[in-house]
């Protein structure tokens, strides 16, 4: 077994309202930056042992799907890479 490092990004779909990124959004502007389009996501990361990296992928899209995010109203991205 391999030790793996998962990153697991989360964020809202693009037809689903940010309100969190909004309230960014408008404080960024205020402070006189041109911004635009915020998002606000999270990202969990944890580690794990598979007997490679394809399982260690698989794995980690399981606990997305099950608990991480919710796949009504978020996108995921998943990133593994081995410890070392």
């Amino acid at each position: 077994m391999t030790e793996y490092r998962i990153a697991v990004q989360v964020s809202l779909r693009p037809d689903i309202l940010d309100p969190a990124g909004r309230a960014a959004e408008k404080s960024l502007q205020s402070m006189g930056f041109a911004a635009r389009d915020a998002r606000i996501g999270k990202t969990i990361t944890l580690t794990l042992d598979a007997a490679d990296a394809a399982e260690a992928e698989a794995k980690a899209e399981q606990m997305a799907d099950q608990l991480l995010a919710n796949p009504v109203m978020e996108n995921c991205s998943i990133t593994v890479t081995p410890r070392m």
